[in-house]
């Protein structure tokens, strides 16, 4: 089978363009290296329908068998990925082709090295396909709900293995240069077959590349050449539209710079994108105003549960300049009344998350207000999922979610699934630990319908999640979308002009 399984996954590699057919024979010993082997046999194979989860099983397994890994998730993880780098072109072809696709379109190149991040397995393919995904009706438009499945669980082994293995800062974070080939330990992913586009932003050297967990359709990481803190200010501002201007078929957004608000990772700045649009962006303007300054702006406020002032010319410039100074007056800005306070016992809360874009022809922007102000009531956010939704939702709302893409945990797969049948039965849903958390939430809804059924309780808890959500979004809120809510956001968008 070693020989079978080889000579596949070298075809494999022909038939998406990964190997080149001179490369046939020079790739098939590669592989032969890795496991070990001195001695090849052509063996016949059915090459119409490669399948690359089922070849890789096989080489792992034999790799299992021989003792050169260990049988778990982590080990073979980091060994398939070995396996694939023998197929995958080196950085600087990589780099070759996508310079020669720019020249025909920006959209030719990233569609070059979007299909080669997912031939190469460091989009796992049929992993991302495992995420749960669905859309839902809201008084704001169509939101997204995923629930990630992609990312495999640790295994005992592995974790066993890291707790034991020598402590390294090599490379620093997942996010730098230095991943590009690196074979990865068990408490660092391996991307050996990982490729990185260097690009120029803001003058400085900057990588561009996909996420390996795809939530949506290229969804693109854009990083930092250095291992530098996350910061908003004018210059992130700048780093945006750059991106923009060079792909202007994408969008591309950041994380906010503090705890709560802010990303997973906020040591190494970076943003994130892709080809996609989301409902956020789809949102019409609700309330129109012009700033003294710059009423040749286009600027308004968007129908959206998080507050977001939306701002659009064709000069990027005078984006910039405007976000810049809508930023420092957001960050120094206090109305108790509101509850919103700059800072406490001299800790900043304000801040903002910014998403970029081109549309017809114009600039966009879109600054999306952030406090991460806590009380003994919400200490982990007043403007943050509220503790009622946290059996759907309790992780921190970033940029993913901020646009109306909910980012939800593995772990209402399986819960889900158990409360639907026992919704469907009639059971005691306090009586299972598994679903408890979800019992008031279940109570709240399930009067709503006339019949819940084997066949239509999912769609029911569908819908109720992405409500859930929906309300999520409305606590990260720091505005309501009330006449209250707008009254206070307009007394902010006055002291803009002073």
């Amino acid at each position: 089978m070693l020989y079978e399984n080889i000579k596949k996954l070298v075809e494999y590699g022909i038939q998406t363009g990964l190997t080149p057919e001179c490369e046939r024979i020079y790739t098939t010993n590669l592989l032969l290296e890795l496991f070990q082997e001195d001695s090849y046999e052509d063996v016949e194979i059915d090459s119409s329908s490669i399948e690359l989860e089922a070849v890789l099983e096989g080489l792992l397994d034999e790799a299992v068998k021989r003792g050169i890994i260990e049988d778990s998730i982590g080990f073979r993880d980091l060994f398939d990925t070995k396996i694939m780098n023998c197929l995958v072109p080196r950085p600087a072809q990589v780099q070759k082709t996508f310079a020669e696709k720019y020249e025909e379109s920006p959209e030719a190149a990233t569609e070059y090295f979007y299909k080669l991040s997912q031939d190469s397995n460091y989009i796992r393919r049929y992993r991302v396909k495992k995420d749960m995904k669905w859309k839902v009706d809201s008084p704001y438009g169509e939101i997204d709900i995923t629930i990630n499945l992609s990312k495999p669980e640790k295994d005992p082994k592995a974790i066993a293995a890291a707790r034991n293995a020598k402590n390294t800062a090599y490379p620093k974070c997942q996010l730098c240069m230095e991943n590009e080939g690196y074979a990865g330990r068990l408490d660092h992913p391996a991307r050996e077959n990982h490729r990185i586009i260097p690009i120029e932003i803001a003058g400085g050297k900057w990588g561009f590349q996909y996420s390996p967990y795809v939530y949506y359709n290229e969804h693109c990481i854009v990083f930092n050449g250095q291992h530098i803190p996350m910061k908003i200010d004018k210059k992130a501002f700048e780093k945006l539209f750059d991106f923009v201007k060079l792909f202007p078929h994408y969008f591309l957004g950041s994380n906010a710079d503090l705890p709560i608000v802010g990303g997973s990772i906020l040591s190494h700045d970076h943003f994130q994108g892709g080809h996609y649009t989301f409902a956020m962006a789809k949102a019409p303007i609700e309330i129109g105003f012009k700033i003294p300054g710059y009423e040749d702006v286009e600027a308004g406020i968007v129908k959206w549960p998080l507050s977001v002032i939306r701002i659009r010319h064709k000069d990027e410039k005078r984006l910039i300049d405007l976000a810049d100074h809508i930023l420092r007056c957001w960050r120094s800005y206090t109305d108790e009344d509101a509850f919103i306070y700059a800072d406490t016992e001299g800790e900043p809360h304000n801040t903002i998350t910014p998403i970029a874009r081109m549309r017809d022809g114009m600039f966009e922007l879109d600054l999306t207000l952030r406090n991460n102000i806590t009380t003994e009531e919400h200490p982990l956010g007043v403007y943050h999922p509220h503790a009622e939704y946290h059996h759907i939702k309790k992780e921190n709302i970033g940029l993913i979610e901020v646009m109306g893409l909910a980012v939800l945990p593995s772990r209402l797969k399986e819960e889900l699934e158990i409360l639907a049948d026992y919704l469907v039965n009639r059971e005691d849903i306090r009586s299972n630990e598994k679903i408890v958390k979800h019992a008031d939430w279940a109570e709240t809804f399930s009067s709503k319908y006339e019949e819940i059924t084997e066949a239509n309780v999912m769609e029911i808890l569908k819908k109720e999640v992405g409500e859930v959500f929906v309300h999520v979004l409305e606590d990260a809120g720091v505005y309501k979308c009330t006449e209250e809510g707008r009254k206070a956001f307009l007394k902010f968008v006055e002291t803009l002009g002073v």
